[in-house]
């Protein structure tokens, strides 16, 4: 409930829970699975933790960054790009690993969030990939084919060639659906390292000319463009 009303993401949620600094109607609760209506008058650290308003934003995340709001090593995390912002809490919409940039959606709708990251609504996302080599057609056939790795389907729903040199490629990768390192594994099975991979777009929102480590706010048709049944 606490992630629901976009107080803070749901392990974080969590750890409040078991370190007794949450209280629902009046009395302390440690059960993170304590049943909910949805009415209950919910403090959190002595404040009213209610309903935030919704914040849609997309940001372009430069290589290098930590998608995470805390990280064990001390790296630089997105929400350093935040700072100074006066937003509510918000959580990242997918996953971009520290090498990878490009597209970030972040927010506190976490129902919002479900609909765009959840394998069943295939929501695409395209991603500009940059490869050491110079892949064929076979090459794209067999990315589009698919291989079973470490017990997971790893496959691209696109792939076009943008540009070739005589050391290496742009590629255009589409995805449905997102596996860890999906399309760093897919390439390096297939015998090509990747030297950039940036997202471009997800679904029909597109990066533009947003500059890198920018970010704004979705306009009202954006978001509902983006709105999934999870």
């Amino acid at each position: 409930m606490l992630s629901k009303r976009g107080v803070c993401s749901r392990s974080q949620a969590e750890k409040a829970v078991r370190e007794g600094r949450v209280r629902v109607d009046g009395k302390i609760v440690r059960d993170p699975e304590w049943p909910m209506v949805g009415q209950e008058h919910i403090v959190l650290d002595g404040v009213g933790a209610e309903a935030a308003a919704p914040v849609y934003l997309v940001l372009n995340k430069p290589r290098g960054i930590v998608v995470s709001a805390a990280d064990e090593r001390e790296r630089d995390t997105v929400y350093a790009l935040l700072e100074g912002s006066a937003l509510p809490w918000l959580g990242p919409v997918g996953r971009l690993d520290k090498a990878s940039e490009g597209l970030l959606l972040l927010s506190n709708d976490t129902v919002w969030a479900a609909g765009i990251t959840e394998p069943s609504t295939h929501v695409a996302k395209t991603y500009h990939v940059q490869v050491r080599g110079r892949p064929d057609a076979a090459t794209m056939t067999a990315m589009l084919d698919g291989f079973m790795d470490a017990g997971e389907r790893l496959r691209a729903t696109g792939v076009s060639l943008l540009r070739q040199g005589d050391r290496n490629a742009w590629l255009e990768v589409t995805l449905d659906e997102g596996r860890n390192r999906h399309i760093r594994r897919l390439l390096s099975a297939l015998g090509f390292d990747v030297q950039r991979l940036v997202r471009v777009a997800v679904g029909d929102l597109a990066l533009g000319e947003l500059a890198k480590g920018a970010w704004r706010h979705l306009t009202a048709t954006e978001v509902a463009a983006l709105r999934q049944r999870p």
